[in-house]
């Protein structure tokens, strides 16, 4: 069993807002790494905000938030840092950037592009190609996934899985609706037992023009068992400790676990886990609270016109009431 110390960091970034993204993504690399944290997860594209839109259509943009993830890059030390932006090659892809020791260690391009609903990303991303290396964190085979990439049962988790993983990391800008938090966490329960691994699902907070984020991160065990949990609507920094089984003998039982995939090369990111000194105190995974639905409909409601208004700049707010509505009430 390899103990994994995981840092989660549940934030609200602005779409655009480059520099300010990147510096608070610095400072919970630094809190992380003052937490002994092995890995601090970030949001998809949590360095351009979500959605960019017609933002990636300016090369100045994209070449913009390139360096900003080379800055988010640069301050992380042995702590790993998983980090959501816009790549370029040829064509943009939404991705993750895994980086340690001051620099980008390797890159993930999201399989599963969402076109359908709120989701234009067909549009403006190229689809990426299949997983093609594994990231040795603490002595962990980890994956990473993006978003949409976990709602397929044949998709980018089962591959890492067969192809080794014992942990996924899935970064996330996933809309809320009601009745999706119980949504989610049964989806990615199945997915993690199917695949016989842990399951890291780390979302965005926040409203974003006619879009709420709603946070309600989730992490799972091997068994699809929900081990933590976030607050819905509220950004959230969490440090905590996870055990990491052995999978081996559980995928060789459960026929759910025959996939046909050849082992997936590992990336070395960090050498081992920090031994735990004898009698030190595990980090506990934290539960949140879940709201009632009228509860999170009512936080929907006021996160997303607060937002609307705080990211916009607006000094003053109108509220318009018509005298045909007030007879409604007040006949």
């Amino acid at each position: 069993m390899t103990r994994l110390r995981v840092a989660l960091a549940q934030m609200n970034p602005v779409v655009g807002d480059l520099d300010a993204n990147s510096d608070r993504m610095i400072a919970s690399i630094g809190a992380a790494t003052d937490a002994g944290a092995d890995v601090v997860v970030f949001p998809e594209l949590a360095v351009t905000g979500y959605p960019p839109e017609d933002l990636l259509l300016k090369p100045g943009f994209v070449a913009d938030n390139l360096a900003a993830v080379g800055k988010v890059a640069a301050a992380t030390e042995r702590c790993v840092a998983v980090v959501g932006f816009v790549d370029e090659q040829l064509d943009l892809y939404n991705a993750a950037a895994v980086c340690a020791d001051g620099e980008i260690r390797g890159v993930y391009h999201k399989q599963l592009l969402p076109n359908y609903g709120v989701f234009d990303e067909q549009r403006y991303f190229a689809t990426g190609g299949g997983a093609t290396q594994l990231f040795g964190i603490a002595g962990v085979r980890v994956g990473i996934s993006i978003c949409e990439d976990a709602w397929s049962p044949t998709g980018p988790i089962a591959a890492q899985a067969a192809a080794g993983a014992e942990l996924v990391i899935n970064i996330n800008a996933s809309p809320y609706s009601t009745g999706r938090v119980s949504e989610r966490e049964r989806m990615l329960a199945t997915r993690a037992s199917d695949a016989s691994c842990c399951l890291v699902y780390l979302n965005c907070v926040g409203g974003q023009d006619e879009l709420v984020f709603d946070g309600a991160s989730l992490v799972f065990d091997a068994d699809g068992r929900l081990i933590a949990s976030l607050p819905q609507f509220d950004e959230a920094f969490e440090v905590f400790d996870i055990e990491v089984r052995p999978v081996y003998r559980k995928r060789l039982i459960d026929p759910r676990g025959h996939h046909r995939a050849a082992p997936l090369p590992v990336s070395p990111i960090t050498a081992g886990a920090v031994p735990t000194p004898p009698g030190a105190p595990v980090l506990a995974p934290p539960v949140a609270t879940r709201m009632s639905e009228e509860e999170e409909i009512y936080r929907a409601l006021v996160t997303g016109t607060r937002d609307y208004v705080r990211k916009n700049a607006f000094s003053d707010v109108v509220i318009g009431l018509s005298a045909a509505s007030t007879r409604l009430w007040w006949p």
